[in-house]
């Protein structure tokens, strides 16, 4: 579902930035991570930083996180088809007009 996936230290490059400023990226939620390959190491789907860190995201992941999800769950339910958006949440979070909505079903997951 996600595609390709970048580790933090590829994160870093690509945005010109140390791999403790991605941390904190991550951190705060403005990236979302998880560990994985072999061997095991923080990633981020390429879709969330380039071409830059996607602005929307934040309080998205706050949301989700909020409402119990892990950071593997979220990113599953960011990356997964929804054909009332259309596409998928990161999609949807690209497209300016579409952020409420995403955030209301977001919020709507924890109840």
């Amino acid at each position: 579902m996600v595609g390709e996936w970048w580790t933090l230290a590829e994160v870093a490059e690509h945005l010109d930035l140390s791999v403790s400023q991605v941390r904190r990226l991550v951190a705060d939620r403005d990236l979302v991570a998880v560990r994985r390959g072999k061997p095991r190491a923080d990633c981020v789907p390429r879709a969330l930083a380039d071409p830059e860190p996607l602005r929307r995201l934040r309080g998205t992941a706050v949301l989700l996180a909020d409402a119990g999800y892990s950071d593997a769950e979220a990113l599953r339910w960011l990356f997964t088809p929804d054909p009332s958006l259309p596409g998928t949440p990161v999609e949807a979070l690209r497209a300016e007009h579409r952020t409420t909505e995403v955030r209301r079903r977001a919020q709507a997951l924890a109840f």
